[in-house]
């Protein structure tokens, strides 16, 4: 992922733009994109600075925990649900996920639910 440029530059740039240039000239002067003061002379306008927003991070979890309860008591009534299984149920109500959103909002949780055949009691050791 690309880093935001500094607030040193974005300062520079919009500086000169305050100071009579256009955003396409400051950006030819600064070399950076055309696009990019534009957009920095917006936020500037909108929030009075032009600071980077956060980059990264989960954007899109709030949708299935909002379904959290949901889910969690479909776990404690059945725990054997596969993660196929608990998407149908919640495509049953209106909520649709793909597996792997599924499988994410329990990894949040450290919940893991396995399953393993039972081992076959051994001839020679004695297992316990």
């Amino acid at each position: 992922m690309a880093m935001a440029l500094s607030m040193d530059l974005r300062r520079r740039v919009l500086v000169a733009i305050g100071r009579g240039m256009s955003c396409r000239q400051a950006a030819v002067h600064f070399g950076v994109s055309a696009s990019s003061a534009i957009r920095w002379r917006a936020l500037e306008r909108l929030h009075g600075d032009a600071r980077p927003k956060r980059q990264g991070g989960d954007r899109r979890s709030d949708r299935i925990e909002a379904h959290a309860e949901t889910i969690l008591g479909l776990i404690e009534a059945r725990p054997d649900m596969t993660l196929a299984e608990i998407r149908t149920e919640l495509a049953v109500k209106g909520a649709y996920f793909g597996i792997g959103t599924v499988w994410r909002f329990f990894a949040r949780r450290r919940i893991t639910l396995k399953k393993r055949l039972h081992t076959r009691p051994s001839r020679i050791v004695p297992t316990s």
